[in-house]
């Protein structure tokens, strides 16, 4: 380089960050953290950098850019001094540190891999039952426009967190059934409204508790049958059978784990899920139930 390039011996703190590509309240901030050494400082109190000052504040930069934190250059700067004085290395110096930051970077494009997955599944399913797994989508996919609503893909996603995705697939085959058979759906609707109408204010012994608890285990009968008929359960096995193929380790255990991950168990999930139910409603499940065993 020309000697006529070199203008001054030193060089005030913001023009070395303008010559480094940084600001000089970054500048300041490496002093505090222990990067760079405070310099001396001219006549008028401001600091004075010279030219190793500069080339370690673009190592710093360079660094930086890699995705190396600073508080690991920091580690990184110590160990090479101690190394240069001692002939020791204390924490495995740059090389480790890029060790840890390539596992950091991989970890990080994988899961952006998979939220890219997810972004792509929402495009091409729908925003809602694209973000449902891929065992439970693949089997509404081709219903009719408009048949599933959004009470059906609620219903699917706290059945996919509880039981996990192979409970909320074959709970799928309800809604296929439903979105099929446009009179099913009209019943469905009616039991739904009776059950609702179990409020707060209906004791029980209510003779419509009983009653209703009839219609839904009527309806539940004819829903099964057409499910059985209509070759949707067929289905259902064939799908549970690949996925067993596919990963047999977890058959058993995945809506245990899925449940697992917030901290309990499938059945502390499902016992501690608000319902908002009246004790009239509670009630009307229960002799639903008691109907269903029976048979």
């Amino acid at each position: 380089m020309p000697t006529s390039f070199f203008v001054s011996r030193q060089a005030k703190i913001g023009d070395v960050a303008a010559l480094v590509g940084t600001t000089p309240r970054a500048i300041r901030h490496y002093h505090d953290m222990g990067l760079i050494s405070e310099p001396g400082r001219g006549s008028d109190g401001r600091r004075r950098y010279g030219f190793q000052d500069v080339v370690r504040l673009l190592w710093i930069r360079k660094m930086a850019e890699a995705g190396i934190t600073l508080d690991d250059i920091r580690d990184a700067f110590t160990n090479t001094a101690t190394v240069a004085e001692t002939g020791e290395s204390e924490g495995g110096g740059i090389e480790a540190t890029l060790a840890r930051l390539e596992e950091d970077l991989a970890a990080r494009a994988a899961e952006l891999a998979r939220q890219q997955a997810r972004v792509q599944r929402m495009r091409a399913e729908g925003s809602r039952m694209g973000l449902l797994s891929e065992a439970v989508t693949g089997r509404l996919k081709n219903l009719p426009e408009g048949s599933l609503r959004q009470d059906d893909l609620d219903t699917l996603l706290v059945t996919e967190r509880i039981f996990g995705p192979l409970g909320a697939a074959v709970q799928a085959s309800r809604f296929m059934a439903l979105a099929a058979h446009p009179e099913l759906r009209a019943e469905s609707d009616r039991v739904d409204a009776a059950e609702e109408a179990l409020d707060d204010t209906v004791a029980v012994d209510d003779p419509r508790v009983a009653e209703t608890a009839a219609r839904r285990h009527a309806f539940e009968k004819t829903l099964m049958t057409v499910i059985e008929e209509s070759g949707i359960e067929e289905e259902e096995a064939a799908l549970l059978d690949a996925l067993d193929a596919a990963h047999p380790e977890a058959a058993e255990d995945t809506a245990e784990t899925e449940a697992k991950e917030g901290g309990m168990s499938v059945f502390e999930a499902v016992t501690r899920l608000p319902h908002g139910f009246s004790p009239a409603r509670v009630r009307c499940a229960e002799l639903a139930q008691e109907l269903a065993d029976r048979d």
